[in-house]
């Protein structure tokens, strides 16, 4: 191949990798802007929401039509807490590793609802080192609605067999717990922050703020898509010598 054909060729390489970098950056760029978008409606929905009075749970007749419109819903309950069915999912909050502690709670209207009652860390999750926590009587629990989360988390399925639980899978946990899916919400609840006697578990621990720095992401990644056009463009203007040796 004569010494300009090669240079062409290499000219030809070196624009198509520009290319797929400028493309591959400008698609990330815009992810990030669609990610930002998402995460401001997120957080005007929780502003929204926890600007609402508490109502009741929703029973059995509202179940179909519960879904992200209802998510961070401020809500009590009254019943009497299962304990014999506690389910202990990980967790990583500010107070470290450790569970959240879901038990189910039958309500006086005859359904039942996984409560999130909070964290415990690996000390307190025998019930026998918070027994004042352990109430025996009717109770009455506030706290924010939640969506199921099935299956697991990335990377990490839950296994019921095992009693290893990543995510608040409500459907799962019913079954593993022996409850009617009848009478089981589609739902759980987040508890509040009031204390619970002995400190544990710790509620009121739901994430309610988040960053938000697609902006910047964007931004960054916008730049180096014009890094990469500006710079191939500067390239392709200076006459590309050959190679010695290739004559």
């Amino acid at each position: 191949m004569m010494p300009d054909g090669r240079i062409r060729v290499r000219r030809a390489l070196l624009t198509g990798f520009a290319l797929i970098l400028f493309i591959g950056f400008c698609v990330l760029g815009s992810w990030q802007l669609h990610r930002r978008h998402w995460k401001l409606d997120l957080i005007a929905h929780i502003e929204r929401q926890l600007q609402q009075l508490p109502a009741p749970a929703p029973g059995r007749e509202s179940w179909p039509s519960i879904g992200p419109a209802q998510v961070y819903l401020p809500l009590t309950a009254t019943g009497r807490f299962l304990h014999d069915r506690e389910t202990f999912v990980q967790a990583m909050t500010a107070y470290g590793s450790g569970y959240w502690l879901l038990t189910p709670l039958r309500t006086e209207r005859g359904f039942v609802v996984l409560v999130n009652r909070g964290f415990v860390d690996s000390r307190h999750r025998d019930p026998a080192t918070r027994r004042k926590a352990q109430f025996e009587g009717t109770v009455r629990i506030a706290g924010l609605l939640r969506l199921s989360e099935p299956q697991g988390r990335l990377l990490q399925s839950n296994d019921a067999g095992a009693g290893r639980w990543y995510s608040r899978d409500v459907e799962a946990i019913g079954i593993a717990r022996d409850l009617d899916p009848y009478d089981l919400a589609p739902y759980f609840i987040d508890a509040g922050d009031a204390p619970n006697p002995g400190g544990w578990p710790v509620g009121g621990l739901t994430v309610l703020s988040f960053r938000n720095a697609h902006l910047g992401y964007a931004l960054t990644w916008y730049a180096l898509a014009l890094m990469t056009a500006l710079g191939t463009l500067r390239i392709m203007r200076e006459p590309m010598e050959p190679v010695p040796g290739e004559f």
